[in-house]
């Protein structure tokens, strides 16, 4: 049975009120509402000394929720390796890590999930979690400069009930992100779309963001200095988000619909007035001591929290709190997690000048409270106390489970295939096409020409590519930094062996960066899984941690932080596995910048790391044979890592012209995204064809289809060629020419055949699938 623990930390008792002293034992049904155990109501009334009133109840019921406290998950992210030279603000201590880049120079970037509110409304679920994930970075003192983004959905081909509802769902959430990122200004710059029955009725939405800051702009989110004011700015406070946090840490059911009021609503005109406004703020140190955005769990989790992190207590009012609806009741305020809205510890004497800044963004202002130092959140309404609790015993006496872990009893049935499973196709040239039309394979350009990714002018490679790279220019007149980001995982792999699932999520993440010429600083994780009180579930997060982990430690990459999202499953059962890698990497200088489209006629085209074999797991075998079985591919760290810093250095040799790794969808799709070009190129525009000669010794549809890892394909100049296959020989990396850039077909030779595409048919396949499918 698991058991729970409360940190050794030293709560102070919180001093009696007359209104609180007596308050009956809440009802069973009450507690249960509130998402608490019997035996975690007991724990709050040990540690109040008394019964609860609702208002403490409900406070209690967010702080202490998977989402908030990571009750059922923190043992395991204590795995993650956090530490480092580059490291300046470290997962779990703030809203987001920071990595320093070099010059003085720092990034903040952040994934976090907002899964259940867009399964619920997808428009506004989207748009809030990206409004949410920004706010985590400049509330760091960073300015944001580019998102991404990690979606899963069910199905949405064919005429079925549920393809319907998952184009719904497809359309709503893209709408909803390219909605608050286009209108704040702030480009969506890349991502990653997959889908697959597991995710029917629970999509996942994870929204990433990157912002920049000096050193020296680092804001940290603590209440300190005695007497110092609270000041609540941004939107005013409605019952949209009532108790959301609570909302995200269930399961999704038929009845959570009837959860559309903890859906918060996002005004991303107002975030933007918000973010100037703070920006602004920050150049003033002297006035700011600390700050945090009203995330989940709103002014609950945002005073307690800064109380917590300063080792001091806050007492507020909440009828200062500028409210949208009349009539809120303290439990409303407390709980609501209406959008755009932070909290600031002014120093005092300072008053004015915050004030002055807020009113001229034309945003609302409002002196709520003090810190104090009796280690207490008191929540006044009108005067009188209604809530009376520990800071630390919200943030850090949340009960912790180490929840049992056992692998699922089906496991080796799932994990059991021959090629008999998958039988050698009798079309290649309708398989090949049926293949890069997959809604997971086919290009993802339906989504992000709804972005506005030109926006800031920082975007160096447009949306589409292996990883998005930006510019940043930090000064005028100084060179400016190109940072590349991506976001990865394959779930099926994860499904089939959590473990090395994790560390190919790493492994590939950090492939894409090495293709596009850099090598990765850090790392933020989404850990998107079912139910954790199912201990099959359980063993995929401990054991896709365990992966993650080992990864992570290999490339000497630091976790910067991130985000747990449990519970992710509806009546028809629990999502894959999805632990999401979101990666960022520098590229040294511009000239290194490289894409994986292939750029000259008579360019020599280049496999490192082999025609690999394995077929279990496969999206090929999912797809054309309906087998989703299998073994996740073998992975080598030591060769991956070899080859990445091998192919970083070709590139800084200038022998590369274009660079492409080989995943999901084997050699196949890898050849034909090369030959269709450039992102920036509209479908109208022609890509480069290739003639490549496969091996004899295998079937075809195994070197075309096989997921092996460690590989990549290049395309180099005929005068480069013999120096790139020398490096490569010299430095232990497997490499072989197999053939040529030119012409308008993908022409493939195999033994006695000969096969051939034309690259207008291949654009119809891949390029326009999601536009045949969404019409």
């Amino acid at each position: 049975m698991p058991t729970s623990k409360s940190s050794t930390k030293k709560t102070p008792a919180p001093k009696a009120t007359t209104n609180a002293s007596g308050n009956p034992a809440m009802p069973e049904a009450v507690i249960a509402k509130h998402g608490l155990t019997a035996e975690e109501y007991e724990h709050v009334v040990k540690i109040l000394g008394r019964h609860p009133n609702i208002t403490e109840l409900g406070i209690f019921s967010v702080m202490w929720s998977e989402h908030c406290s990571y009750k059922n998950s923190r043992p395991e992210l204590r795995n993650f390796p956090t530490t480092g030279p580059t490291v300046l603000v470290k997962a779990g201590d703030e809203n987001a890590g920071v990595i320093d880049i070099g010059d003085g120079w720092a990034v903040a970037f952040k994934i976090e999930s907002h899964n259940h509110p867009s399964a619920v409304e997808p428009f506004q679920g989207a748009a809030t979690g990206v409004g949410g994930i920004l706010r985590d970075i400049f509330t760091m003192g960073a300015r944001p400069v580019f998102n991404l983004n990690s979606l899963r959905f069910g199905e949405i081909r064919g005429d079925s009930p549920a393809a319907k509802h998952n184009r719904r769902l497809f359309s709503g959430v893209v709408s909803g992100i390219a909605h608050y990122g286009n209108c704040i200004g702030v480009p969506t710059i890349g991502g990653e779309v997959q889908f697959d029955p597991s995710y029917e009725g629970n999509p996942l939405v994870n929204a990433f963001s990157l912002g920049i800051l000096r050193h020296d702009q680092i804001r940290l989110g603590k209440a300190s200095g005695l007497g110092n004011p609270v000041f609540y700015v941004g939107a005013r406070t409605g019952r949209d988000g009532l108790a959301g946090a609570a909302f995200a840490s269930r399961d999704l059911t038929e009845d959570s619909k009837a959860d559309r009021p903890a859906v918060q609503v996002g005004d991303p005109f107002m975030e933007k007035l918000l973010l100037e406004a703070c920006l602004e703020l920050f150049k003033h140190p002297e006035a700011v001591v600390g700050v945090q955005d009203m995330g989940a769990a709103g002014l609950t989790c945002s005073t307690c929290e800064t109380a917590s992190r300063g080792g001091t207590g806050i007492e507020i009012d909440l009828q200062y709190v500028p409210q949208r609806e009349a009539n809120m009741t303290p439990y409303e305020i407390m709980l609501s997690e209406s959008q755009e809205r932070m909290l600031i510890i002014v120093r005092k004497g300072f008053e004015a000048e915050v004030k002055a800044i807020f009113e001229k963004w034309d945003l609302p202002v409002a002196e709520i409270g003090k810190v104090t130092d009796d280690g207490i959140m008191r929540v006044k309404f009108h005067g009188i106390t209604v809530a009376e609790i520990s800071a630390a015993s919200l943030t850090d006496e949340a009960p912790i489970y180490y929840r049992e872990s056992k692998m699922p009893e089906h496991q080796a049935e799932l994990n059991r295939f021959d090629l008999g499973m998958t039988p050698e196709p009798s079309d290649y040239k309708k398989t090949l096409l049926d293949l890069i039309s997959a809604p997971s394979l086919a290009s993802k350009r339906w989504v992000y020409r709804q972005y506005d990714h030109m926006v800031r002018l920082g975007a160096a490679v447009p949306p589409g590519s292996d990883a998005a790279v930006f510019r940043v220019v930090t000064e005028e007149g100084a060179k400016p930094k190109f940072l590349a980001a991506t976001v990865d995982c394959t779930a099926r792999y994860c499904l089939l062996d959590p473990r090395r699932g994790g560390e190919i999520a790493v492994a590939e993440a950090a492939r894409n960066l090495a293709v596009t010429g850099a090598l990765p600083i850090g790392v933020t994780d989404n850990l998107n899984f079912g139910n954790p009180h199912n201990p099959a579930i359980f063993w995929q997060l401990k054991e896709s941690v365990q992966g993650i982990s080992h990864a992570c430690r290999f490339f000497d990459v630091p976790v910067t932080g991130g985000n747990v999202s449990l519970y992710n499953q509806s009546p028809a059962g629990a999502v894959d596995p999805t632990p999401t890698i979101g990666m960022v990497g520098v590229i040294e200088d511009e000239k290194h910048i490289t894409t994986a489209d292939f750029k000259n006629e008579g360019d020599q085209i280049v496999l490192l790391g082999g025609f690999g074999w394995e077929m279990a797991g496969t999206i090929y075998a999912q797809e054309i044979h309906g087998v989703k079985r299998g073994f996740a591919p073998l992975l080598d760290l030591g060769r991956e890592k070899h080859l990445h810093h091998t192919v970083v250095e070709l590139i800084k040799k200038g022998w590369v012209r274009s660079a492409h790794d080989v995943s999901e969808g084997g050699l196949g799709l890898a050849l034909a995204e090369s030959c269709l070009g450039s992102p920036s190129k509209s479908p109208s525009q022609p890509g480069l064809g290739a003639i490549v000669d496969l091996p004899w010794d295998q079937r075809l549809d195994i070197t075309l289809f096989n997921e092996t890892q460690s590989r990549i394909i290049l395309s180099v100049s005929s005068e480069s060629l013999g120096a790139v296959l020398a490096e490569c020989d010299a430095a232990g990396v497997p490499a072989q020419r197999i053939g040529v850039v030119g012409g308008k077909d993908l022409v493939l030779h195999y033994r006695e055949q000969t096969l051939s595409w034309p690259l207008p048919e291949l654009e119809t396949a891949w390029g326009e699938s999601l536009d045949r499918i969404m019409a």
